[in-house]
């Protein structure tokens, strides 16, 4: 979805070369028309291929997608799934990005509370 967000339409082969280590055409292909089926992506021939374009705003996308990973690994659980995040040692946050984070809890324990 990257790649077709990045380009506005994209091709399969497309999608493939804005990929660091793409997997095989044919799962590319299939990706993306589970992606179709979904809704996620829309598609129109050109030639003999595809173009693909997103018919969902990627603010859309990504909470889909968290809400998917966090129901499927986190059985649901937010402050699991962020507690993970917090737990990985490739990347230390920083004082002002804990204080985001900090900023960012009070704002959500605020809405809780109206």
């Amino acid at each position: 979805m990257e790649v077709v967000y990045r380009l506005e339409e994209a091709s399969v082969g497309d999608v493939r070369s804005g990929m660091a280590d793409p997997p095989s055409y044919s799962a590319v292909r299939a990706a993306m028309n589970v992606l179709v089926e979904k809704g996620h992506l829309a598609r129109r021939r050109v030639g003999r291929k595809y173009a693909y374009r997103p018919t969902v705003a990627p603010s859309r996308a990504r909470k889909s997608a968290l809400q998917s990973l966090v129901d499927t690994f986190f059985a649901g659980s937010v402050e699991s799934a962020v507690a993970s995040l917090l737990d990985l040692r490739s990347r230390n946050l920083d004082d002002e990005e804990l204080d985001r984070l900090a900023r960012r809890i009070e704002e959500a324990r605020q809405r809780e509370g109206e």
